[in-house]
């Protein structure tokens, strides 16, 4: 019997992740409702939280705010990932994408279908990292 080829694997759709990345993010952090659906989560780091006066209310602002993605910072395209300053300290933010019903065990297989994908938004302090 002779083995069928490898079904071509198509790269995901960047500019689909992206623009959901981003909608998920102004909603987690801004409460800016998207046109469709995206499921996720947001997380805070301890440090961030016991940075006390208002510093992380600051950071989860400026996060949903961010808009600066060039190659070095964006690679993929995806707007997954973002530094900002807050009072001359730096701070992280990611977005993890699981499989919807994997209990994040898994990385989305097509992190493009928010149905079937999962965001996770951590806001960190970049010393967390």
């Amino acid at each position: 019997m002779i083995n069928p080829e490898p079904a071509e694997h198509s790269p995901p759709d960047a500019a689909a992740i992206a623009a959901q990345n981003d909608a998920f993010r102004r909603l987690a952090c801004l409460g800016i409702a998207p046109d469709q659906p995206i499921q996720g989560r947001m997380h805070v780091t301890r440090s961030l939280m016991e940075a006390g006066d208002g510093f992380m209310a600051e950071a989860v602002k400026a996060t949903g705010e961010f808009e600066t993605f060039e190659p070095e910072n964006d690679p993929e395209g995806w707007h997954d990932f973002g530094a900002i300053t807050i009072r001359g300290e730096t701070v992280f933010w990611k977005i993890d994408m699981f499989e919807a019903d994997s209990d994040f065990r898994y990385g989305a297989e097509t992190p493009e279908n928010p149905a079937t994908t999962m965001r996770i938004l951590t806001i960190m302090m970049a010393h967390d990292w």
